[in-house]
């Protein structure tokens, strides 16, 4: 078991996520992965939003920027532009990341810049009340739609995959163990990755939806979750209602600041752009 006190910042501490939470789930599993890969503590940049999940970088012992609603990947990108030797882990809600972020995150997805973006997706605004979000499924109860959510909700892993990212990737926090591999490859991809990290909010959403605890909730997780491959070989109909985890996609390609090196270097040596 990986010790990872020496990466939280005790004098943060306790944290204030509400009873049952599955964000401490996925910091941990950030911080493992970490771990595994042996990352420098002082070379490894911790990017966040606003909301639930961007707490987490608080209590994270790193170089930490905790940014603007939506703003987490601008940031992020602006730092691995200006020191591309930096690993950046960008940690962001479904909220953060889809709806106010939503142009930044397809955009950082198309340039594959360097960035590992793991969305903490608990299907709803957890800060602000329990609002409906674009990652919440339809006929959902939360309190902007009390009678259920009509609208579609956005597949983050196909968006990204659809926007450019090279590494595409799903877990939950009751798949913990494989959640922190897949963080894990998604450091190690040079380009753009996306960890839709599935985590419960008992608080703001599961009491609204027949999920009161978060033993409930992490029970549906297991229960809905399929594996990739065997997602692969079942029919739409035995996959209604349910989710594919595991990774969804990985396809190496230029990473951006790297390119954009190659640019600079031929420029100086009197080259055309």
């Amino acid at each position: 078991m990986a010790d990872i006190e020496k990466y939280l910042r005790k004098s943060a501490l306790p944290h204030i996520w509400c009873p049952g939470c599955g964000n401490g789930i996925l910091l941990t599993a950030i911080l493992r992965a970490i771990d595994k890969l042996q990352l420098d503590q002082q070379k490894t940049i911790i990017v966040s939003g606003i909301g639930c999940s961007s707490r987490a970088s608080g209590y994270m012992n790193f170089n930490t920027v905790h940014t603007a609603h939506g703003r987490a990947l601008t940031v992020a990108t602006g730092i691995k532009m200006a020191n591309p030797e930096l690993e950046v882990i960008v940690i962001t809600g479904d909220g953060d990341c889809t709806a106010i972020g939503g142009n930044h995150f397809i955009h950082a997805a198309r340039r594959n810049i360097g960035l590992t973006t793991i969305v903490f997706n608990n299907s709803i605004y957890g800060m602000t009340g329990g609002q409906s979000s674009p990652l919440t499924p339809v006929d959902s109860r939360s309190t902007t739609a009390p009678f259920g959510h009509m609208e579609r909700s956005f597949d983050i892993a196909q968006l990204a995959i659809a926007a450019g990212a090279t590494y595409v990737a799903r877990g939950t926090a009751y798949h913990a163990a494989m959640l922190t591999d897949l963080i894990v490859k998604g450091i190690e991809n040079k380009g753009f990755s996306v960890i839709d990290g599935i985590t419960q909010c008992p608080i703001g959403y599961g009491r609204k939806n027949k999920m009161p605890t978060a033993a409930a909730m992490l029970l549906w997780q297991r229960d809905h979750a399929v594996m990739a491959k065997a997602a692969a070989k079942m029919t739409p109909e035995a996959m209604t209602g349910k989710f594919v985890i595991g990774e969804l996609y990985h396809s190496p390609t230029a990473e951006y600041t790297a390119e954009y090196a190659r640019l600079v270097a031929r420029l100086q040596e009197g080259g055309k752009a």
